[in-house]
């Protein structure tokens, strides 16, 4: 399986790292300064690679994701801070025909949270007594806020039916990896169900297995999808 990483932060530095484990090469890594709005996707660069992996920023997204499809390239795509312009980037994936998993959070335990909070939130919406909130906190270096998991998560309370605010909250110090609990209070006791991430490798492992799942399908998945948490 050969790669072309977009951002070669500590993710993509990580990606490098494992990605033999998966028999996997790093055929190439667009960065800040060799991919300004995109430039960087070119057919020749593109040519033999069965995935891209993007973990970049926001911007760096939107900008390369519609290029690699058109160049056939199927997606990871780890970055956040773009949903509101989600459309866009699901039409150029159809468009295509290419796949493409797209996650908040690439880690196993992130992800069944994700189908705790379902579910819970399915069996707490006629407990009237009971007020619902996520908390995550992260490393100072990170720029989104609240992170793209906490509201992955917030979705999920509500799409099981929680008919109830969920206030969210952030914490940004230090060098936490990552911790999101979500609370469910009443008057006489308190829900919580929490997932802590000690080794930011475990996204990497994510995302190398995603790439490695994401091969010849055509659509637009999460890693429920690649996990088999679906349905």
């Amino acid at each position: 399986m050969r790669l072309l990483l977009v951002g070669r932060g500590r993710m993509g530095r990580l990606i490098e790292t494992l990605a033999a484990g998966y028999d996997a090469e790093v055929a190439f890594v667009l960065d800040r300064a060799s991919n300004p709005k995109g430039a960087g996707v070119t057919a020749e660069r593109c040519r033999g690679i069965d995935v891209a992996i993007d973990f970049s920023t926001a911007e760096a997204t939107l900008d390369s994701v519609p290029r690699l499809a058109a160049h056939g390239v199927s997606l990871v795509i780890g970055t956040t801070g773009w949903l509101t312009r989600e459309a866009e980037l699901r039409d150029a994936v159809t468009k295509a025909g290419i796949g493409a998993v797209v996650a908040s959070n690439f880690s196993l335990g992130a992800n069944v949270l994700e189908a705790l909070a379902e579910s819970a939130g399915r069996l707490l919406a006629g407990a009237d007594g009971y007020g619902a909130f996520i908390h995550e906190a992260h490393h100072s270096a990170k720029k989104d806020a609240p992170s793209g998991t906490a509201l992955t998560l917030r979705k999920a309370v509500e799409r099981g039916g929680f008919p109830r605010p969920v206030d969210v909250s952030s914490t940004r110090a230090g060098f936490i990896p990552g911790t999101h609990t979500i609370g469910f209070d009443a008057q006489a006791e308190t829900l919580e169900l929490r997932h802590t991430v000690r080794d930011r490798a475990t996204f990497a492992h994510g995302a190398l297995a995603a790439a490695r799942w994401v091969q010849g399908r055509k659509g637009w998945f999460t890693m429920r999808d690649v996990l088999g948490l679906t349905g």
